[in-house]
């Protein structure tokens, strides 16, 4: 059975008021905190954003390796991933794990180290998230509009805060999903006008498609 809390991590008593998640495919979202990775560490940086009424999930500091954890898989981060007045993304989802990364959106956090990753990757396993990225890569191509953001996020599995659908945000940036899980994940297609769309996706070697059966 999944833990609502994940084990190892560190804790932060939050007084956010989180919500109760609302059902449909189970996602992991990723966010930058836009501050410099040298002067906050896990802790700091989940202390500042409960003293400014926001929430995450968990909070990760690649280079030391520390996670900090906010709120139990089981909460709703209502209202963290789109503006106030906005359809609330946080709350879609059996389960919408909100990360908050130390680091800042320039400079994507994959090009450095991955400490502590794989206990991270481990926990969003054990709640069902695909390792897949519906949406492409974060930061690879210009924002798309909020409509044809609607089918990727239906499928669940990992995205970057700028990919949620009513989403303000440019973080995490042109981070690497390949260097992140190791997976495969779709790319966009190029179609010609008048011709029909190659439904067929290529999938790597000793990589499985998330079309594909378990």
């Amino acid at each position: 059975m999944a833990n609502a809390w994940m084990p190892a991590a560190g804790r932060v008593t939050s007084s956010f008021p989180a919500g109760r998640p609302g059902g449909g495919a189970p996602r992991a979202v990723w966010c930058v905190s836009e501050s410099d990775p040298e002067q906050w560490s896990a802790h700091s940086a989940a202390r500042r954003l409960d003293s400014e009424g926001r929430a995450a999930h968990l909070v990760w500091h690649p280079v030391t390796g520390d996670v900090v954890q906010l709120l139990p898989a089981t909460a709703a981060a209502v209202g963290q991933l789109t503006p106030h007045g906005t359809i609330d993304r946080a709350s879609e989802g059996r389960v919408c794990i909100v990360i908050q990364v130390i680091g800042r959106s320039p400079e994507p956090f994959t090009d450095g180290p991955l400490n502590g990753l794989d206990a991270i990757l481990a926990w969003l396993d054990s709640w069902g998230i695909p390792r897949t990225w519906p949406a492409g890569a974060p930061g690879a191509r210009a924002r798309r509009s909020s409509a044809a953001q609607e089918y990727p996020w239906s499928l669940g599995g990992h995205f970057g805060h700028s990919q949620v659908p009513g989403s303000a945000a440019d973080g995490p940036g042109a981070i690497d999903p390949v260097r992140l899980h190791g997976h495969w994940f779709p790319r966009p297609r190029r179609e010609q006008p008048g011709t029909a769309p190659d439904r067929r996706r290529p999938v790597a070697s000793g990589m499985r498609s998330p079309f594909s059966s378990p």
